[in-house]
């Protein structure tokens, strides 16, 4: 039976440019998920070494978290849609499927993402350099300015957007042992939580050395790495999603420790805290 999925998506930013030759960006990873549909010209997007090009009429989605870098030497014009998927505790639909990257572009998708365009006019960025992007108070707060028909209309045509991609997309091979997407599930449903090794151990009924062992092989990182990177990652959202202190973030997946929080935080993410929420917030 096709596993249902809870899809829960909100805008942060929606908009058109153009560019020539100016839109050159390396080393992106942010916590939301891209969909970019080339209105005319062409650039590159170069995702783990491969480069993809991107060209008239296509639609392309870049997931979250993913390291990519941008590139044109020419004429570049792109609607471009940044959505967050909202916090959940389930494992990720993105841990779940592997999307293309391209899909072609009809006049339905078209007019939509045109539709998307009229119905949140002030959600376009103030910078495009992704270390100056402002969402600025979309980000804080991705409701305000919104009524109720027009936040509904654009929930429903971000998941028709996003369908054309899951029709495509394939499953995707998180791990091939069953005990350790159990140890990965109740990670995910436990970030809030202060979780051990024995805690996963016996959800698997492995001992400590052998579980371990298997995760790291399965999933090329230890448990206790794999755990803070997807609090990190949680704390991201988090940040800017949400007007918590930078205390009641680390709070909400049971870091009390501050100091060591910031260490941990810009460790995996490259800025502190404070940093990152700042770099978002931040106005023209």
């Amino acid at each position: 039976m096709m596993k249902k999925f809870n899809l829960s998506f909100l805008l942060l930013n929606i908009g058109y440019a153009e560019h020539h030759s100016d839109w050159n960006w390396y080393n992106i990873r942010n916590p939301f998920f891209r969909i970019y549909y080339v209105a005319k010209g062409h650039a590159r997007v170069t995702i783990d070494g491969v480069v993809y090009p991107l060209t008239e009429g296509h639609l392309y989605m870049i997931p979250p978290m993913t390291i990519h870098s941008d590139h044109c030497d020419s004429t570049f014009h792109l609607y471009y849609i940044h959505v967050f998927e909202e916090l959940q505790k389930d494992i990720s639909i993105f841990d779940l499927k592997t999307f293309p990257f391209e899909i072609d572009a009809t006049a339905f998708e078209i007019d939509l993402i045109k539709r998307l365009h009229s119905i949140n006019p002030n959600k376009s960025l103030a910078f495009y350099d992704p270390k100056k992007y402002t969402g600025e108070p979309f980000i804080t707060n991705p409701f305000v300015g919104k009524n109720n028909y027009d936040f509904i209309e654009t929930r429903g045509i971000l998941l028709v957007l996003f369908s054309r991609f899951l029709a495509m997309a394939k499953d995707a091979v998180l791990t091939k042992d069953n005990r350790v997407f159990k140890a990965i599930r109740f990670i995910r449903e436990h970030l809030s939580e202060s979780i051990k090794i024995n805690d996963l151990t016996n959800e698997c009924c492995l001992s400590e050395d052998h579980f371990i062992r298997l995760f790291k092989k399965e999933m090329g990182i230890t448990p206790i790495d794999y755990i803070n990177r997807k609090k990190i990652e949680q704390c991201q959202l988090r940040l800017l999603l949400c007007e918590d202190s930078i205390q009641e973030v680390a709070y909400s997946v049971s870091i009390f420790n501050i100091s060591y929080f910031n260490k941990l935080f810009k460790k995996i993410v490259g800025t502190t805290p404070s940093e990152f929420k700042n770099n978002y917030n931040s106005t023209s």
